[in-house]
């Protein structure tokens, strides 16, 4: 196509918009735009186009015969056109929105505040994919992901939502009078750790910790590590933020913390957003 042919797009706007109210105003306000302007437009049009769109002989303007024959076709096609884009508008309006996230996130975090989106959003079905493993952005994948880390990650857009470090914590009651001095420690005691990569598995992997010594690992989903530490089962690695009403409390005890700053992220694909999507990571913000 030789786009250098075609007269501006407003001018052909101007023109249908004329041709379908029959009145400069109304076509004016149509397009939010003076009376003068669209006049001026079809004024532009014509000279572009060499030919005559309106016989202005009458007190009020009527389209020619090439103005009939060139506002019908410009009718049909911007038919299509709305009609292409209000499809692709609305054909992700009634799929869910998938949420991928960690589950001591889910259970500690988000899943406490969902009524309040559900009540603000009502028309939006939300799929919770509480999941250590990270799924990829794609066809099927998440259109969002909450992630613990510290940002950075190459392809993706990830947004700071909750700011905290991580703590090695237990009751004391398991604790009694055998504190462990360093992390290194921590592999004679039995370890409570979330299942697959994890807040905690990371932790470990870093101070070499990455298999337990005579303590041994209890495996649980992230939801159950902390009720476990509080029962006095064993060490657990879990976001400070998660624990602090605990350590405050008396509940567990700190023993360890993270030197450098962690969060989660919201983390979503580079590009154009859905709606739900906008909706729903503007809700996240609103929550912090």
């Amino acid at each position: 196509m030789n786009w250098h042919q075609l007269p501006s797009l407003s001018a052909l706007r101007a023109f249908e918009a004329y041709a379908s109210f029959g009145s400069l105003q109304k076509a004016g306000d149509a397009l939010s735009v003076s009376h003068a302007a669209i006049s001026q437009q079809i004024r532009n049009l014509e000279s572009h186009l060499n030919v005559a769109l309106l016989d202005r002989t009458r007190r009020q303007a009527q389209l020619t015969e090439d103005g009939e024959a060139l506002a019908t076709e410009l009718k049909r096609g911007f038919e299509i056109i709305v009609a292409e884009v209000r499809r692709l508008a609305i054909k992700d309006a009634d799929r869910p929105l998938i949420v991928s996230t960690t589950p001591s996130f889910a259970a500690n975090w988000l899943v406490p505040r969902l009524a309040d989106f559900r009540q603000k959003h009502p028309q939006i079905d939300v799929v919770i994919d509480a999941n250590p493993s990270v799924s990829d952005f794609g066809a099927s994948g998440p259109d969002v992901a909450i992630r613990f880390g510290q940002g950075g990650w190459s392809g993706v857009e990830a947004q700071l939502l909750v700011a905290t470090r991580r703590f090695a914590v237990a009751a004391p009651s398991f604790i009694c009078d055998d504190c462990p001095t360093s992390p290194s420690d921590l592999a004679r005691f039995p370890l409570l750790q979330e299942v697959g990569t994890s807040e905690s598995s990371l932790w470990l992997a870093k101070h070499g910790v990455c298999n337990a010594g005579q303590g041994g690992v209890t495996v649980l989903p992230g939801n159950l590590t902390l009720d476990a530490a509080r029962m006095g089962q064993g060490i657990t690695v879990t976001a400070g933020v998660w624990v602090q009403s605990d350590i405050e409390s008396g509940r567990l005890v700190k023993l360890f913390e993270d030197e450098e700053d962690f969060g989660y992220y919201i983390v979503t694909r580079a590009g154009v957003q859905r709606a739900t999507l906008k909706a729903f990571t503007k809700w996240l913000r609103s929550q912090v």
